[in-house]
């Protein structure tokens, strides 16, 4: 399942932190790459343990846990802490597929990466080029969001960013572990969530929408892993 969820951040927090990135100091993107995608990645990476960096990973991942949306669709077990990217002219990112296990900087901890995410930070207008294209079993869907808006889809995927010939896109980056391993699970979950909330704001409190959520959690029961 690829989704996009509007207004991670709002236009001001975008505007803010995006005076402060422009002004960083960046590294060679490939410093966090596997030896595969090493080959083909192309591009710049605030430095991850930088205190600029540390108080944006804290602004992001309270953000997405305010966003309902989020919630629904990721049910985040572990948010891997999210990075930092920029792309400008001659810079891209070949096809490549996200590794499996990332271990967490400075913890002995592990996620495992069910879902991957992009939070734009720079407008469509700012950047030539620079899409993420994501393939699936339904062919390859180009995405290019606003600023403050973040795309999710399975970290399966195979996907890469398409050549910047103009400007910069900068962008978050992140994994999420979800308590359901399984994607067509989650959609399920995903799809069937929606419409409780749905039907909830158009009927009220019913005894069937009582027994529906009981299905709903009972399949979440039966699915999510906490350990």
């Amino acid at each position: 399942m690829l989704l996009q969820i509007p207004d991670v951040m709002t236009p001001a927090g975008v505007v803010s932190w995006r005076e402060r990135l422009d002004s960083a100091d960046w590294v060679d993107g490939r410093v966090t790459a596997g030896a595969q995608s090493a080959q083909v990645k192309r591009n710049e990476q605030l430095e991850e343990s930088s205190d600029l960096a540390r108080e944006l990973q804290g602004y992001i991942v309270g953000a997405l846990q305010r966003s309902a949306l989020f919630v629904s669709a990721a049910l985040p077990l572990h948010v891997f802490p999210p990075l930092f990217n920029r792309y400008r002219s001659g810079h891209g990112f070949g096809a490549h597929v996200d590794n499996t296990i990332r271990q967490v900087p400075g913890t002995p901890h592990s996620i495992r990466t069910d879902l991957s995410a992009t939070l734009f930070l720079s407008d469509p207008e700012e950047y030539d080029g620079g899409e993420l294209i994501v393939e699936d079993t339904y062919g390859a869907h180009r995405v290019k969001l606003p600023a403050g808006h973040m795309v999710l889809y399975p970290s399966s995927s195979l996907h890469h960013v398409t050549p910047v010939t103009r400007g910069a896109r900068v962008s978050s980056f992140f994994w999420i572990q979800s308590m359901v391993r399984d994607d067509s699970c989650r959609a399920i979950l995903f799809d069937l969530d929606a419409s409780i909330q749905r039907l909830s704001s158009e009927l009220g409190e019913r005894r069937e929408l009582v027994a529906l959520t009981g299905v709903y959690h009972n399949l979440l029961r039966k699915w999510a892993e906490i350990a």
